[in-house]
């Protein structure tokens, strides 16, 4: 670990991204985890976040006591065709960027920070460039394998890049590439100290039969509807094989429940539906054999720094198709299973089955996973943000 011997008693640090939870969490647990090395060392952490008005980061910083501001943003609505790229909206927002860029300017210019650390989202972009403008040190962190559009405009200016996998290393561009280092993505430290039976009692799993396999199966906060549209139609067959905990999303959940009526009593006893997984998430996710999700950076990066198989169904519109690419990534490794193209529960049955009834494959498949994950991420990134702020 580096130390803080070197740098002022007070670390100020500028921390710019959000809009949506892989930009914005990261953010956070690296401000926790910098907090904490400083405090380690009789050091204090001075912190200001540049975001969106109305991007996730707006209700996360201030509710962790974080100063925040915003600054002028033009989001890209990118497109396979480029002259839909030119479209009314697209001119319209990149007209505000110079206006961000003027206001990023000013306050990195009045905050004077050690460090600024942009995690990505393209509110990061003004406060990227004021930030070469103003001669402090850049950080970038990237949590998916290819550099999302922020960081590619970024790239050329910044100090560092930390990128969370290996295989980025060769996707990045000639000139930047020595300016990179692997940290992994950081995750909440509570999501490692999860315990099995916790979940059985915080969700009184009376039903479920400890002898089969436990399924979570989560669309994220809001749910997603392909997902659970997919194991509406598998679900007789998939209580038959494992208990089942189904995270739906709120708007879902009255639906889910009509049709898990005509389950037999037994059957439905080891189907537990919900709308949302809150603080119990660390320990549903220790009681959990097999997760069937999404395959967002921020659950790739959770679910291998746990070593948990998992089915990956990718949000196919998500910016630059990049869940199919952390997906086909973690299959490529054999440690996870990537549902690419059309979804049918005769896909879902010939992905899940050999995990569910071959213990073996889940260990190895597990095991695989673990050699991916980087639970010790935030940590590195701090050790990157220090060693920019040393020069």
């Amino acid at each position: 670990m580096n130390s803080v011997s070197r740098l002022p008693r007070t670390f100020r640090l500028i921390v710019t991204g959000g809009g949506t939870g892989g930009h914005t969490y990261p953010a956070l647990t690296a401000i926790r985890a910098l907090q904490s090395r400083l405090a380690a060392e009789g050091g204090t952490l001075d912190v200001l976040w540049i975001g969106t008005a109305d991007g996730l980061e707006a209700r996360v910083a201030p509710a962790e006591g974080i100063a925040f501001t915003t600054v002028a943003t033009g989001k890209i609505r990118r497109s396979g065709n480029p002259l839909k790229m030119v479209s009314p909206a697209n001119v319209r927002d990149m007209a505000r960027v110079p206006l961000g860029v003027a206001q990023a300017r000013k306050i990195v210019a009045d905050f004077k920070p050690d460090v600024i650390l942009a995690t990505g989202g393209y509110v990061a972009v003004p406060a990227g460039l004021a930030a070469r403008m103003c001669r402090r040190p850049l950080v970038l962190h990237e949590q998916t394998v290819r550099l999302g559009l922020a960081n590619r405009k970024l790239a050329g200016s910044a100090t560092r890049i930390a990128v969370s996998s290996e295989s980025s290393l060769p996707l990045l561009p000639d000139s930047v590439r020595d300016a990179a280092v692997v940290t992994g993505n950081p995750i909440r430290p509570e999501v490692l100290t999860g315990h099995a039976d916790k979940a059985v009692e915080a969700l009184e799993l009376r039903g479920f039969d400890r002898r089969l396999p436990t399924v979570y199966v989560t669309g994220g906060a809001q749910g997603a509807q392909q997902i659970n549209e997919v194991i509406r139609d598998v679900l007789p067959w998939l209580v038959s094989h494992a208990n089942v905990i189904h995270q739906c999303g709120p708007a879902h959940v009255e639906t889910l429940r009509r049709h898990a009526a005509s389950l037999s009593p037994e059957s439905a006893g080891r189907y537990y539906l919900t709308g949302f997984v809150g603080p119990e998430l660390p320990d549903v996710l220790a009681l959990a054999d097999v997760v069937v999700s999404r395959s967002g950076a921020g659950t790739l990066a959770e679910l291998t720094a746990l070593g948990k198989p998992a089915v990956f169904i990718p949000l196919a519109s998500s910016a630059g198709n990049e869940q199919a690419h952390n997906a086909r990534h973690l299959e490529d490794a054999g440690a996870a299973v990537a549902l690419l193209g059309e979804i049918t529960t005769a896909n879902l049955r010939a992905a899940l089955g050999p995990l569910l009834t071959e213990p073996a494959r889940r260990v190895t498949m597990g095991e695989r996973s673990r050699a991916q994950g980087r639970p010790d991420a935030a940590d590195r990134l701090v050790d990157v943000i220090l060693s920019a702020a040393s020069g």
